[in-house]
Order: structure tokens, then C-alpha cells, then sequence
């Protein structure tokens, strides 16, 4: 999970606040305004374990809305073990600063925003085609929707109904990362 920044026509800032599974390459988030208090990204992860389950980690950097008392007391509530990449290292949270070199190619750089209605707008089309359309080489060039549909068929058969699907990532593994040295 990581922030990349833009600008609107108007000169004014964006922030786009990423989620995104490490295991999956998905994008479960991509929520885009001018700022981020705490309570608003631990809606956003909210939202997601709703979707998706709960997480057994997440790796983030040491911003403010990241080392708040409120996220580290939501982290804490939820026991999701929160993995802090150590100040100026941003190669420690690999995958996100892959993702964001992708976003910043292909969608930031390439589109125009007029107002914040309009980022949110293509942002988020961007996000669709980046899950279901674009493939990706980890992932034997298949999209993440494609890999996670491979992995709960594996999981759990082709004849499994939506309820033993949806169950098939109770335990996601979002903005994670194999733990090194």
C-alpha cells in the first residue's frame, strides 16, 4: 500500500491511495482525492476486507496517515501485522513501486485531468483494464483476474459455487510480500 500524487487542470494535487496484492498483482484499490486522514484509508481497507478477507500483513511506508494511533490501533484491532519499510528504502515495498511506475506510464502521464470527478473517472478505468485486460509476465501472462479465477479453481474445483469461491480467499494475502533475510 503506498500513495503516488498527481495534478488536476487547475494546479491543484491529487493523491492516489494504492492497494494492491502482492501475490495476485491485483489492484484492490485505487481511491483517489486531494488528501488522506487515517480514518479514511482504514475505510478504504475496510472496504476490502469486506471484499476479500483479511490480510495476514501490509506493507507500507512511514507516512503520516500510516504511523497514525488510529491506524496502528485499527492494524492492531484486526491483528493484521503491519510491515514498515524503513525510511528512504522504497525498493523494500517493491511490488507497489512497480505498480506505481505502471500507473504513472500508462494512466497519469497519458491523461489529462480537468477536475477531481474526472481523475476518479479514468483512474478507475484504468484500474479495470490493469485487472482484467492488461497481462502480466509474474503471472504467466495472464491478468490478475485471470490467475486468481486459475487459483480457486485449483483450490477448490470447477464445480465449487460462489460461496466456496468467495470463501477461497479468506485469508488474502494483499499488500504482502514474502518476508526476506
Amino acid at each position: 500500500m503506498d500513495f503516488a500524487h498527481d495534478v488536476v487542470a487547475a494546479g491543484r494535487t491529487i493523491r492516489v491511495l494504492s492497494i494492491v496484492d502482492a501475490f495476485t498483482r491485483e489492484c484492490l484499490a485505487l481511491e483517489v482525492d486531494t488528501g488522506f486522514a487515517s480514518r479514511r484509508v482504514t475505510r478504504v481497507l475496510d472496504e476490502v476486507i469486506a471484499r476479500r478477507g483479511l490480510p495476514q500483513s501490509i506493507r507500507c511506508d512511514n507516512g503520516p496517515e500510516l504511523t497514525s494511533r488510529h491506524f496502528l490501533a485499527w492494524a492492531l484491532e484486526w491483528k493484521i501485522e503491519l510491515r514498515h519499510i524503513q525510511p528512504g528504502r522504497p525498493t523494500q515495498n517493491g511490488h507497489v513501486e512497480s505498480f506505481h511506475g505502471k500507473l504513472r506510464d500508462e494512466c497519469l502521464r497519458t491523461n489529462w485531468f480537468r477536475n477531481l470527478f474526472d481523475a476518479r473517472i479514468k483512474i478507475s478505468g484504468w484500474r479495470k483494464e490493469y485487472n482484467e485486460v492488461r497481462p502480466h509476465s509474474s503471472l504467466d501472462y495472464r491478468t490478475p483476474n485471470e490467475f486468481v479465477q486459475a487459483i480457486k479453481k485449483a483450490s477448490y474445483g470447477k464445480d465449487a459455487g460462489p460461496a466456496c469461491l468467495e470463501n477461497a480467499f479468506s485469508v488474502s494475502h494483499f499488500a504482502t510480500a514474502p518476508a526476506t533475510g
